[in-house]
């Protein structure tokens, strides 16, 4: 028996079919009208997908645990209502994500700020800022996604990175910096190390849509701020920002709490993956970790774990 694990809520698209391109741009990049945003063409996408294979989800479900249990691994659950189930399975699949662990670095005086923060997950419309002066954090397309749409909505926006934007002059993404982007993933992955980001490899393409940001000034990083004060941030020249909120597009972690109890964590802050599987669990499989994170890996990795769990199943 295989137990897969995921945090995909009810979500789903034509079998057979990928989701739209644009679909991979984030749940801030604006589009026309005539287009559905993001998370409602993969929510559809999925939905569909579960229906045409008879798939059954089970959700709303946490898996609170994963635990060895003899020859096995026993998954614990908890549904909202508080009732525990336990399934024991030959194969575990985790495939759990990052979106459930957004990632917000500390930074002096956070806890103090008396505006709002919130987290690329829960972000939601740029209307909710209106008039507002607004600080993003992040170096990555969320955050480019944000401060675009917050354009001419905010009073005024600032945007603050933790290390300089890598901006790709292309319009689309550059398959070789793509590939080693994926290949460094991989590395991190065997060592146990943790993973960096993809577009740390990879750069920002520069569309047209970002050059005009850019070239209004709507698109100007600036070197991350030292601290948080109760209205703004400050900077390290030593300028006071006032800020009435404070968007967090700082990027993911894998989802691995669930996992603790197997102590697969190594001292350089990862999980020893190698082609989806742990090598220190080996009836636990790993699918969207590392390499398999990205669009650009994820298919081929994911035809690699079925593979091998129909293997381990059969022995």
């Amino acid at each position: 028996m295989a137990v897969p694990l995921g945090s995909a809520p009810a979500r789903v698209g034509p079998p057979r079919a990928r989701p739209p391109r644009h679909a991979g741009d984030g749940p801030a990049v604006r589009r026309r009208r005539s287009v559905p945003p993001a998370r409602d063409v993969v929510g559809e996408y999925y939905r569909r997908f579960e229906q045409h294979y008879d798939l059954q989800v089970r959700r709303p479900v946490t898996v609170t645990s994963v635990t060895r249990a003899g020859t096995g691994l026993c998954v614990t659950t908890r549904t909202p209502d508080g009732r525990v189930a336990r399934i024991t399975a030959d194969v575990v699949v985790s495939a759990a994500g990052t979106w459930g662990t957004p990632f917000v670095p500390w930074y002096p005086g956070r806890d103090t700020f008396r505006g709002r923060q919130i987290d690329t997950t829960e972000y939601r419309s740029a209307s909710e800022f209106s008039g507002q002066d607004v600080v993003v954090v992040g170096g990555g397309t969320s955050a480019i996604g944000f401060l675009l749409e917050l354009d001419g909505v905010a009073r005024s926006t600032r945007w603050f990175t933790r290390r300089p934007v890598e901006w790709s002059h292309t319009a689309g993404l550059d398959l070789e910096s793509a590939v080693a982007a994926v290949d460094e993933q991989d590395r991190a992955a065997r060592a146990g190390e943790t993973l960096p980001s993809i577009v740390s490899g990879t750069g920002v393409p520069v569309s047209r849509r970002i050059r005009a940001g850019i070239d209004r000034g709507v698109l100007h990083p600036e070197p991350v701020f030292v601290a948080m004060e109760p209205d703004g941030v400050l900077t390290r020249e030593g300028e006071h920002v006032h800020a009435d909120a404070v968007i967090w597009a700082t990027g993911f972690r894998a989802d691995l709490r669930h996992l603790a109890p197997l102590r697969l964590r190594t001292s350089g802050g990862g999980v020893v993956v190698a082609d989806g599987r742990s090598a220190d669990e080996p009836r636990l499989f790993l699918a969207g970790y590392g390499p398999q994170a990205s669009t650009i890996g994820a298919n081929r990795a994911g035809r690699l774990i079925a593979r091998q769990v129909m293997d381990a199943l059969s022995r």
